[in-house]
């Protein structure tokens, strides 16, 4: 029982004085990187989607 309390101490001194946390501005930052990239591939996506429909759409129309 002494090492979990041990551990949750040490890791509580490790949250607390060692980790750096970003700031509000670099959180929104990220935030928007994400949101873009996110945007991004999905469009990509809907291409890839849509130009295999089509091609799929004129096969099937070519076997009847």
């Amino acid at each position: 029982m002494a090492k979990v309390s041990e551990y949750i101490k040490e890791s509580y001194i490790e949250l607390t004085e060692k980790v750096t946390w970003p700031t509000w501005r670099e959180l929104q930052n990220s935030a928007v990187l994400v949101l873009v990239a996110a945007f991004i591939i999905a469009m990509i996506i809907l291409v890839m989607d849509q130009g295999i429909h089509y091609v799929l759409d004129l096969f099937y129309k070519s076997l009847t």
